[in-house]
């Protein structure tokens, strides 16, 4: 079911920051530790929630979008990012291995089914994890859909997007030299996993504020002034996934194996101007996709924080309560 423009109801704000009631470092093996977090009533509906990038770490505004008396809020750091450790880690760091540790964090909490919730390169791990353990998913709510294919990745990180912001294109291959742009993927790769520290700075901070730039409808400068370690982090491990193309069998498995979530029920909220993950994925999920419904947010971009995207989480977290 799609509705094609607009928002679910009307204009919603977040709900007030939360604390979290209970937090730990789990241990999942192979020398990685990972941070969670449990917000809200403890006897709520259940929901996880799975952060972008990859390398992108959670944030106490990601407990916002659901209501504190109504759900059991789980967020958790990827391995690599946010506070777990080792950071930037790309070592035993693949999709699988999060498939693995989401699960982890399932029995361990001796949740039977969640909600999964997840934007960008969490709406990606979304869908990878529902089709891998689908009878413990009652509801996706995904935002701002990537389907990890090659395609997505050369609209990014092959001129796509380049032919919006220019000026901002420019910038993020200043560091690299002109011989190298036919690959800037293995560019920056090269160059982020290299023995010189000074330049992989100097890189991760291109890589993280070109996709910066280009998360909200109005975008920001390219400032070069990114911390450095949050940078490293995102860049690495981004960067890491995304040559690796997200670890996957088949440029097309999400699609390929939609079957599997046929009947689960979900919710796509898309931005429509977003430029790091344009609406034809969010289109083409919906469409094979049953037991969907699409909301096309239509002044909006790619952020979580954008007012309409923010409006539209927080009403369907609210009707599914």
């Amino acid at each position: 079911m799609r509705n094609a423009e607009g928002q679910i109801g009307a204009a919603r704000r977040p709900y007030p920051v939360i604390q979290p009631y209970h937090y730990e470092m789990i241990d999942v093996g192979e020398g990685h530790t990972i941070y969670m977090e449990e917000c809200g009533n403890p006897d709520g509906i259940p929901v996880v929630v799975l952060h972008g990038g990859p390398g992108g770490g959670c944030s106490p505004g990601m407990r916002r979008f659901f209501h504190p008396d109504q759900y059991r809020i789980i967020l958790f750091d990827q391995r690599g990012c946010g506070r777990s450790r080792p950071t930037a880690s790309v070592e035993a760091n693949t999709t699988w291995h999060l498939i693995r540790d989401i699960e982890l964090i399932r029995e361990k909490l001796g949740i039977d089914q969640w909600i999964v919730f997840g934007g960008s390169w969490g709406a990606t791990l979304s869908l990878i994890y529902a089709q891998t353990h689908p009878d413990r998913v009652r509801h996706l709510v995904l935002r701002g859909v990537f389907l990890m294919t090659q395609t997505e990745l050369d609209w990014f990180y092959a001129g796509g997007a380049a032919r919006f912001f220019p000026e901002e294109w420019k910038q993020f291959l200043t560091p690299l030299p002109e011989s190298e742009h036919d690959n800037i993927m293995q560019g920056f790769h090269d160059r982020l996993f290299g023995d010189d520290e000074v330049e992989q700075i100097k890189f991760a901070r291109a890589w993280t504020e070109w996709e910066t730039a280009l998360a909200c409808l109005n975008p920001r400068s390219i400032s070069g002034t990114t911390p450095a370690a949050y940078a490293k982090t995102f860049a690495r491990i981004e960067n890491h996934y995304f040559i690796n193309k997200g670890f996957l069998d088949a440029d097309n498995k999400i699609m390929r194996d939609m079957d599997r979530i046929a009947h689960i029920p979900g919710t796509i909220v898309q931005g429509r101007y977003d430029m790091i993950c344009p609406p034809v994925s969010a289109m083409n999920l919906s469409e094979a996709w049953p037991a969907s419904r699409l909301v096309m947010v239509p002044t909006a971009g790619h952020s979580l924080s954008e007012p309409g995207i923010t409006s539209a989480l927080v009403s369907i977290m609210d009707e599914l309560a």
